[in-house]
């Protein structure tokens, strides 16, 4: 097992509800404490993730806005997973993701698991 600590989110909710942004700043919290951070949007949580989704949602007054978040975890090496299934549903394709998110499945996912990361579901 690695010696890094290591934090799955899994975010179930889209850009409408604010237990979405409270992931998103749990994940930024696990930045800051040193944490590789691996966000894996699935089912609404995979519109995070669209171009332009991002831009004018803050769901918690209390957070910054979430496309920042979303960036730290990007600017901190972190990953974020689109669920292939969940995105072509909705009509995403590459192209239509934000830069820095990738289309990949359970099996990513699941593969950061077993390296010893803790998951926590929003």
């Amino acid at each position: 097992m690695s010696e890094s600590k290591k934090l799955v989110v899994i975010v179930t909710r889209g850009c409408d509800d604010e237990r979405s942004s409270v992931a998103w700043s749990v994940a930024n919290g696990g930045v800051a404490s040193g944490y590789e951070i691996t966000m894996f949007l699935v089912s609404a949580g995979a519109d995070w993730a669209r171009k332009g989704a991002a831009d004018y949602a803050q769901l918690n007054p209390l957070d910054p806005p979430v496309k920042d978040m979303m960036q730290t975890i990007i600017d901190s090496g972190g990953s974020i997973f689109v669920c292939p299934p969940c995105a072509k549903v909705r009509g995403y394709e590459k192209e239509n993701l934000i830069e820095g998110a990738e289309l990949a499945g359970s099996t990513a996912m699941l593969g950061v698991v077993s390296e010893g990361a803790k998951t926590i579901t929003f």
